[in-house]
């Protein structure tokens, strides 16, 4: 009896930490580029992408993503949006710091010298602007085996939950969103959803306390979604989800393309 208890309180504590290995964290970059640096711009995210795939490499992230923005709030704040990857909450805190980036710059580029490396490294961070960062923790996503590759499509969708209905938002994206979006996937108008709630501690004047991530794998995919009306949904079903949309205000969407990635 004894052996049995100890090899299922191993059990779950094994998948308990499973669980834990399994979630992500994501940090959200919306930056700013000034419209006579665009091109400058252009080669800072190739280079980007060579530094994170070796922090990749090293297991200081998960994934990289580099998205351009084709619509928003105001797109002259910002034009695009760089999403790290992290296993747990104190790698996404700590971040990249910058001698590590230089260091991996370095291992990128071995044909230059320090003082190349140097040069490279502060002229691209002059490029740009980092106006707003998102911490995010994913709490709830879809059954999928979506491939990220250049070219796909993504809502980023900014959410508030209103005060006191934090958690009835959060039930009504699981329980009434979540397989709705699990229905998309199945009949083929959807790649990948997920919900992120944000990590760090909010007062009430937070802009955003969510995010929703719908990921389609071109434009085609994406327009028969939106157009997409499912006569099944019965009362009971259309009353769950007009209850989860008050629980909530949209703040803005982001519909981006997916440029550089690095998994």
């Amino acid at each position: 009896m004894k052996k049995l208890l100890l090899f299922l309180i191993c059990g779950m504590l094994w998948v308990s930490s499973l669980k834990a290995q399994q979630t992500q964290y994501m940090v959200f970059e919306f930056v700013k580029v000034e419209n006579d640096q665009l091109f400058d711009y252009i080669e800072f995210k190739d280079l980007m992408e060579k530094v994170y795939r070796q922090a990749l490499n090293d297991k200081r992230i998960k994934g990289w993503d580099f998205w351009s923005l084709q619509s928003g709030a105001d797109q002259s704040d910002f034009q695009y949006i760089m999403v790290t990857h992290y296993n747990d909450p104190v790698q996404m805190m700590n971040g990249l710091d910058e001698q590590s980036m230089i260091e991996y710059t370095r291992i990128a580029y071995p044909h230059l010298n320090s003082v190349q490396i140097g040069k490279l490294f502060q002229e691209s961070l002059k490029t740009r602007d980092t106006p707003m960062r998102l911490y995010m923790k994913e709490i709830s996503k879809t059954s999928d085996n979506f491939q990220m590759k250049p070219g796909v499509l993504a809502s980023f969708d900014l959410m508030k939950a209103y005060e006191g209905q934090f958690d009835v938002y959060e039930k009504a994206e699981s329980e009434v969103f979540k397989p709705i979006h699990q229905r998309y996937i199945e009949q083929g108008m959807m790649g990948h959803w997920s919900l992120l709630r944000t990590a760090l501690p909010l007062g009430s004047e937070a802009k955003s306390t969510h995010l929703t991530m719908n990921i389609y794998k071109d434009y085609m995919q994406f327009f028969n979604a939106q157009s997409y009306e499912d006569m099944n949904q019965t009362d009971a079903q259309r009353k769950a989800v007009n209850e989860g949309l008050n629980s909530r205000d949209q703040k803005w969407v982001y519909l981006a393309t997916l440029e550089n990635v690095v998994r």
